[in-house]
């Protein structure tokens, strides 16, 4: 029986975004409505928080050492350290009126590929999938979703998964990293909420399963390289979100929790909600590439300025 464990005690309104930076053995996750960015070191249990001045989407890793950041604004680079912004760029027309950046995630060929979300309404096909290339330019990969999600890559890097989570359907389409396009997405797996959750954040290990968040269901889903539920974990929250693989051998499996919308009652029954769990598995999962950054320029702020610099919070605490 696989058994989840508290990693990161936490009270957040939407965790979302882990990713593994093994050249720090750290934990980067965000909740999104903080807005903030944490670091969690596994070596010394410190704890780095980067509050940032807008509501957050997801994030990625940079080769040059600072994040790739979806705000409302736009594509930003981040130093995490000075909290320094550059902006990058935005995909022409977005955001469109009641939508947001949702799930992204960098692709093998080091660009950055971005979703965006119905959030007024969950239930206009307002969403698109948008790549993101170092120079700051940007395509449309995919059109016509409601909330775009679950983004993950196999290990050749030519097969793309992604979820439309009000559709309760997860998505595979042939990825080529030479040109960064997709093909034509077919349906991978159908999900059913009362058994599954509903399809949000997904990872791919190297035998070409599938982890995904069921979200409100309290539940990961592994489904196998044919798109069949193989496994199935409960968590002691019913909002994962989204699960990532690390660690020393990458067969830890770190997920972030919601508690946003959850009722009093709710939240006195499953009172971890917005923490960070870790699962170990068998199969290793499939690195996540970083983002081909240009060196830094002048940072600016979203509004065109010079950066501002929040301050740090820094924490250090037990291990989990």
């Amino acid at each position: 029986m696989a058994e989840i464990e508290l990693l990161i005690e936490s009270r957040a309104e939407l965790g979302e975004s882990p990713i593994w930076d093994a050249s720090r053995n750290s934990l980067l996750w965000a909740d999104l409505y903080a807005p903030a960015i944490e670091r969690y070191c596994l070596s010394d249990g410190k704890r780095e928080r980067r509050v940032l001045p807008e509501t957050l989407g997801a994030f990625g890793r940079c080769a040059d050492g600072r994040l790739i950041v979806a705000m409302r604004s736009g594509i930003h680079l981040l130093d995490f350290a000075s909290g320094a912004l550059e902006f990058l760029a935005c995909p022409p027309g977005e955001p469109l009126a009641g939508t947001r950046f949702n799930d992204g995630k960098v692709a093998p060929n080091g660009q950055f590929v971005i979703g965006t979300m119905d959030e007024a309404s969950r239930s206009r096909p307002l969403g698109h999938f948008y790549s993101v290339t170092p120079a700051g330019n940007t395509h449309c990969l995919q059109s016509g979703l409601i909330v775009a999600n679950g983004l993950a890559w196999s290990a050749d890097g030519r097969r793309m998964h992604f979820a439309d989570t009000r559709r309760d359907t997860i998505h595979v389409a042939d990825y080529c990293p030479e040109r960064g396009v997709m093909g034509t997405p077919r349906v991978f797996a159908e999900t059913q909420p009362a058994l599954h959750g509903r399809p949000d954040g997904g990872a791919m290990d190297m035998a070409g399963g599938y982890w995904s968040a069921g979200v409100f269901g309290g539940v990961l889903n592994y489904w196998d390289s044919q798109g069949r539920l193989a496994r199935q974990v409960r968590l002691p929250c019913p909002g994962p979100t989204m699960p990532c693989f690390g660690g020393a051998d990458m067969t830890t499996l770190y997920v972030t929790t919601l508690r946003k919308g959850m009722s009093p009652e709710a939240l006195v029954a499953a009172p971890l909600s917005g923490s960070v769990f870790a699962l170990e598995v068998e199969v290793p999962g499939v690195p996540v590439a970083a983002f081909a950054s240009r060196f830094p320029a002048s940072p600016v702020t979203a509004s065109g300025g010079r950066a501002h610099s929040p301050s740090l919070d820094t924490t250090r605490e037990p291990h989990s």
